[in-house]
């Protein structure tokens, strides 16, 4: 039984009930829920982890054999007993690897925590990878490659992502609006922002926002 489905970037990840996944960046991704209903409701339990206490346990716990991890910033397995306890556990279950490098200072995945921190405080702005590789502390060809492993895209794609989505969520409320939402998160030419909203969503933008629109029920 499938219950989710996420893209990231070019890779689509599948969620099935009783599995656990792990996000040590913020990473752009676009989820849909496969299987729910009134009587069957799809349920999640998300507990927000923070780097200084990973380290603070890494510590704590003493040494504990883990391989290097050097794959995505995201990490999907069936959640056995041990892995739903604690989070001491978790650090010690399947995604042992990937848990500790978000604990680590100098990890890669610090690393691109930072990079992606940056990228969205400027993500309505023109970035230079030059300068965002210099103002991490890395070198243009490290962060690339950190970056891609991590995250599925590039950071020039993935701010292109979080622009549009950002658009997306400004045209539910106006979906009148295009030109101008267009401009606000970044893009100059209201050609080019149709153009790339419409490759990632599906339709143009303001046809996107009224499906979108009449989509939603509220109920009392």
């Amino acid at each position: 039984m499938l219950g989710e489905r996420s893209a990231l970037g070019d890779r689509v990840f599948e969620h099935h009930p009783g599995q656990a996944a792990v996000f040590t960046v913020d990473l752009p991704l676009i989820s849909q829920i496969i299987d729910a209903s009134p009587r069957k409701p799809f349920l999640t339990l998300g507990l927000r982890l923070r780097p200084a206490t990973i380290a603070q346990l890494l510590v704590d716990g003493g040494p504990v054999p883990a391989g290097p991890y050097d794959g995505s910033g995201m990490a999907i397995s069936d959640a056995d007993d041990e892995l739903l306890d604690s989070l001491v556990r978790l650090l010690n279950g399947p995604h042992a690897a990937l848990m500790r490098q978000a604990g680590m200072a100098d990890s890669r995945l610090t690393l691109v925590a930072r990079a992606i921190e940056w990228v969205r405080a400027r993500y309505d702005r023109v970035i230079h990878i030059e300068e965002l590789a210099s103002d991490i502390g890395t070198s243009t060809s490290s962060l690339n490659r950190h970056f891609r492993a991590v995250t599925a895209m590039s950071p020039l794609q993935y701010q292109k992502q979080i622009r549009l989505q950002k658009a997306r969520m400004e045209l539910i409320a106006a979906p009148h609006d295009v030109a101008a939402i267009g401009h606000a998160v970044g893009y100059d030419s209201s050609s080019q922002f149709s153009r790339e909203y419409r490759r990632m969503f599906g339709a143009p933008p303001g046809q996107d926002a009224l499906r979108l629109q009449s989509a939603v029920i509220v109920r009392e």
